[in-house]
């Protein structure tokens, strides 16, 4: 151990592994779009831990085996998230195809009114954001749908934008389903429905001030039609067996999360319990699923296996509820999964060669107390969103950079973990070249720009974040021993 390292990297040249993955993901996305996340992401992640390597081996005589080992060890440590991500695909799939969260769209679309559109908006998005963990689904899906309603109600694409991104992206930051939401408590080293809980103290404050604004401009809009809405809840019905006994398995969930079951068996018990509601509410669906040349019972077990693992498609006559009761299972899941895997072999090897630690050295004096510190995590996620273009490797840089610094200075890591989605999971869909807003703007048809003035929770909650701070409400250090 002592000669594998014989001193510390300098800022300047630990920059450069940085500097490489941004230039690079720079390029990636610009040429792949939406589509980075394929694998020109994780190409580019190990290029840039081929160059930290290669630095480190070169001028400080760093032994690849002692790379290879922190690499080995990082992948390690978030193999507990990696199968919550393979659990979360099998249950958006369950959830789906069994009518549990068409049932909740349907009810939930009940509460839209012409004064209170906005909210509802809002509030809808939000619920479908939470029940999915997917803003991408929500905006994609239930997101046309409403943004059509408010245009024939006479609302301008900005305020109708900003509501759907509002609600799309507070499900994203806070379901114990979103893949971001695992991500950030998992690279932080924090347990998840400790980081989820810790999130209300600043999510729910924001959320509430974006909806008093949107109810305040709601209520100065005349409203013309709720046509849409009765269309779409109209299809859902005729595609789906809609059934309240159906939010028994949501209501099993939340309180499986109350009584802190550990997210691996709260996951399986709701994915296991909606696939068997799925064979005596949505027999037809599960044998359309399955196709051709099997029938009865075997059918109905494939498509219910199918839609656990692997993609489904419903005709349902209706082009927005096709897109939103499509399913990708587990294997969805599997470009999240390989991301993260590449993205831990950069961090594994910034950290064993003493580079990331030297980049820390160069922030760490400036931050003087809890909002300082809090601040530069909030800033420094929105710094990797405009330069790195994703929010995923955003919340993993951000993590990464600040744990150790965090951990030294006796903090929680659930304060690191919340700063760093404040910082990153909501200001995404903000930034036009991030993969975030190029698609959100794409499948709106609205500019970022010009959602971005109204997409006050997003807005709101790195601001909150570092009021809370300031506060220092319920942030505590660790006790040392």
């Amino acid at each position: 151990m002592g000669d594998s390292l014989k001193k510390a990297p300098s800022p300047l040249l630990s920059l450069a592994p940085v500097l490489v993955l941004v230039g690079l993901l720079f390029m990636v996305v610009k040429i792949f779009g939406s589509d980075t996340l394929n694998g020109a992401s994780q190409v580019v992640l190990l290029t840039s831990t081929a160059v930290c390597a290669l630095l480190s081996m070169i001028f400080y005589c760093m032994r690849w085996k002692d790379i290879e080992r922190a690499i080995i060890n990082n992948i390690t440590n978030v193999a507990p998230a990696l199968l919550i991500l393979l659990l979360i695909g099998a249950l958006s799939g369950t959830w789906m195809i069994s009518g549990i969260i068409p049932t909740l769209i349907y009810y939930g679309m009940k509460i839209i009114s012409p004064d209170f559109y906005l909210a509802s908006t809002c509030v809808i998005c939000a619920v479908v954001s939470v029940m999915t963990g997917s803003s991408w689904t929500t905006v994609a899906t239930i997101g046309i749908a409403l943004s059509g309603i408010g245009l024939a109600q006479g609302f301008s694409p900005g305020w109708i934008g900003g509501a759907i991104i509002s609600g799309a992206y507070f499900g994203d930051k806070v379901s114990p389903l979103s893949d971001t939401t695992v991500l950030a408590s998992a690279v932080t080293d924090t347990p998840l429905f400790v980081h989820i809980r810790y999130m209300m103290i600043t999510t729910i404050p924001s959320v509430a001030i974006a909806l008093i604004i949107y109810i305040i401009a709601g209520l100065s809009h005349e409203m013309v039609s709720t046509e849409g809405v009765a269309v779409f809840s109209e299809t859902l019905k005729n595609t789906f067996t809609i059934s309240p006994w159906l939010l028994i398995v949501p209501a099993i969930m939340m309180a499986l999360i109350v009584k802190r079951v550990p997210p691996l068996i709260t996951l399986f018990i709701s994915f296991l319990l909606a696939g068997i509601l799925s064979l005596f509410f949505q027999p037809q669906l599960l044998s359309e699923i399955a196709g051709t040349g099997i029938s009865g019972t075997q059918a109905q077990v494939k498509g219910l296996l199918t839609s656990i693992y692997g993609s489904t498609q419903l005709e349902t006559g209706h082009a927005a509820l096709n897109d939103l009761v499509s399913t990708r299972g587990m294997a969805g899941m599997m470009n999240t999964i390989w991301l993260i895997i590449c993205a831990m072999c950069f961090g594994g090897a910034m950290t064993a060669t003493g580079m990331l630690g030297s980049i820390i050295s160069v922030f760490i004096r400036f931050m003087k107390n809890t909002a300082g510190l809090v601040s530069f995590t909030v800033f420094s996620g929105l710094f990797f969103n405009v330069c790195a273009g994703d929010q995923y490797l955003s919340i993993i840089l951000t993590g990464d950079m600040y744990k150790e610094i965090y951990r030294k200075k006796g903090y929680e890591s659930r304060l690191l973990s919340r700063a760093t989605e404040d910082g990153t999971t909501v200001t995404s869909p903000l930034i036009p070249w991030n993969t975030c807003g190029m698609t959100q703007a794409t499948v709106l048809g609205v500019s970022t720009l010009t959602y971005l003035p109204y997409s006050f929770f997003n807005l709101i909650s790195p601001l909150m974040s570092i009021m809370i701070a300031v506060t220092r409400y319920k942030i505590k250090k660790t006790i040392k021993t």
